[in-house]
């Protein structure tokens, strides 16, 4: 076998890979806009659950998506970027800083009900925040925080060294070289991270199951120690836990669920393509 034919033969395996990999998902999409796009409408964004949440719309939900995703980043961001910032800038490179990294990476990899149920003793029991939006963000946050943390290292090393040195030749000091040279062309890399931490917070069930979720509320809440009805825990109570519920309903939710994640992935890569276009390195 030629060259040409090993290259064309290993393309052809890529593409029927990557098919493999695409379609279903395309499938499950396509399969829930068919299903719920008649259950979306302006009445059904902003209303409340009427009748046993058969009727009405998915207003409290989808605004308690909002106030934990905000609450999240609230938590997250400032720490996990003053993580990153020292771990790729003032840390040295010996045996602590390994074994921290591979406890982010394996951080990373727990599942969410761990979280919740750490959540659940730390925050709701031990620290008497109760099932409140402050202890379903503060989970939420300490979730999101190594797939934040390793994104955003990752952006601040990828910064050329050049960059560094120049700056600090001219007479800036550390931090001034960090927060105009390093931090700048970091920037599109680190908000990636940021947004796709938020976006997999949004649509997690296990860790506000036990922290913040409510099986139904008619009214929003008034402070961050109130109880907030959720959109994937709200999808799991009306396809479980409701008899007689419209399957119109459930995958109208579902929908809006698989939306606004969708829209935050779709936001990261885009502001990621733009920034990457406009690079001079």
């Amino acid at each position: 076998m030629s060259r040409q034919q090993t290259h064309n033969l290993a393309v052809n395996i890529i593409k029927v890979v990557a098919a493999l990999v695409v379609i279903p998902i395309l499938s499950v999409i396509g399969f829930i806009v068919y299903q719920g796009i008649g259950a979306i409408s302006w009445e059904f964004l902003t209303a409340p659950p009427r009748n046993g949440m058969r009727d009405g719309g998915i207003m409290p939900a989808l605004l308690g998506t909002v106030f934990l995703t905000f609450g999240t980043a609230i938590v997250a961001i400032p720490l996990a970027i003053g993580a990153a910032i020292y771990l790729a800038e003032y840390a040295r490179e010996n045996r602590l800083t390994r074994y921290v990294r591979l406890a982010i990476v394996n951080l990373a990899g727990i599942p969410s009900i761990v979280y919740g149920l750490f959540g659940l003793g730390a925050f709701v029991l031990f620290l008497n925040f109760g099932t409140s939006i402050l202890a379903g963000s503060l989970t939420l946050g300490i979730m999101t925080l190594p797939v934040v943390i390793s994104a955003s290292e990752e952006a601040i090393r990828s910064v050329p060294q050049e960059f560094r040195l120049v700056s600090l030749s001219l007479g800036a000091t550390r931090w001034q070289t960090i927060r105009h040279q390093v931090l700048p062309h970091a920037l599109p890399g680190i908000l990636t991270g940021i947004i796709l931490g938020l976006s997999r917070a949004a649509g997690e069930t296990a860790p506000i199951l036990f922290t913040v979720a409510a099986f139904y509320l008619p009214e929003l809440p008034q402070s961050i120690f109130d109880q907030t009805m959720a959109l994937p825990y709200h999808l799991f109570v009306i396809t479980t836990q409701v008899p007689g519920m419209p399957l119109q309903i459930q995958y109208g939710t579902a929908l809006v669920l698989l939306m606004v994640v969708l829209s935050l992935t779709l936001t990261a890569t885009i502001f990621r393509s733009s920034m990457r276009r406009r690079r001079e390195w």
